[in-house]
């Protein structure tokens, strides 16, 4: 059953990346509304979810905010190392390195993966927590299809690249919710990974989608897409409870 849930997540992914790559004539529009989303995930889904699963104080500071902030940080050298080789080598710093694209959206990929790891176990315990768990994963993996697709061209990638981490990231749940045939993994590994996810995450969101954003258009139309997206995340995780 988990699997054939995994197969509506793996859909719902595709439209998503779907949606994003036909709005590109409003780019300022899907960037405004990518950057509500990444934030509405991080914020009510993520960190909450982590801090109660990894919440272990580390020298008083819960193993999951030490992370969250280790991801935020990991994702700013990698971004300024990459700028630093570019300079060396000749490259204008103002551009961005589509190996920081590919990095992001190959961590989408790992969360939609830890998606269907979830989807899995939940089932495992019962129907009623599966539905419950499997309302959650299929609607926002909306938002991660329109977020890897966004973030991957964003970063300077081709089409054909960001197609394909699109596709990848559809796949994950479903081998995700396979793979719990075979094990399981502990809940304390998944909320620290997720702490970890989640600071890099923001960092993508809040120093490079939405500046983007608004860099060319401004407008109140973007910053009112924003606002929607954190308010659909928080329809999706009232939703499912």
């Amino acid at each position: 059953m988990a699997v054939v849930v995994a197969l509506g997540a793996f859909l719902m992914t595709l439209v998503g990346g779907w949606t994003a790559q036909r709005v590109t004539d409003r780019r300022h529009l899907v960037l405004g509304l990518a950057g509500g989303l990444m934030l509405g995930v991080v914020g009510l889904d993520l960190l909450p979810e982590s801090l109660a699963t990894a919440g272990t104080p580390v020298f008083g500071v819960p193993q999951a905010l030490l992370l969250f902030v280790g991801g935020f940080l990991f994702a700013h050298v990698v971004e300024r190392l990459l700028a630093v080789r570019r300079a060396a080598h000749g490259g204008d710093t103002g551009t961005r390195a589509p190996q920081v694209g590919l990095t992001a959206a190959a961590a989408m990929v790992v969360h939609s993966l830890m998606d269907g790891v979830a989807l899995g176990a939940a089932f495992q315990v019962g129907g009623g927590m599966g539905a419950t768990v499997a309302l959650a994963v299929i609607t926002h993996d909306f938002a991660d299809g329109f977020n890897t697709y966004t973030i991957t061209s964003l970063y300077g990638n081709a089409r054909r690249r960001a197609l394909a981490m699109l596709a990848a990231d559809a796949l994950a749940p479903v081998v995700g919710a396979a793979s719990t045939l075979l094990f399981t993994l502990p809940a304390e590994f998944l909320g620290s990974y997720l702490g970890f996810f989640g600071g890099a995450l923001l960092y993508l969101a809040a120093a490079e989608i939405l500046p983007e954003a608004h860099h060319t258009h401004p407008a109140r139309t973007t910053l009112l897409c924003t606002i929607a997206g954190v308010a659909f995340i928080w329809l999706v995780v009232g939703l499912s409870g």
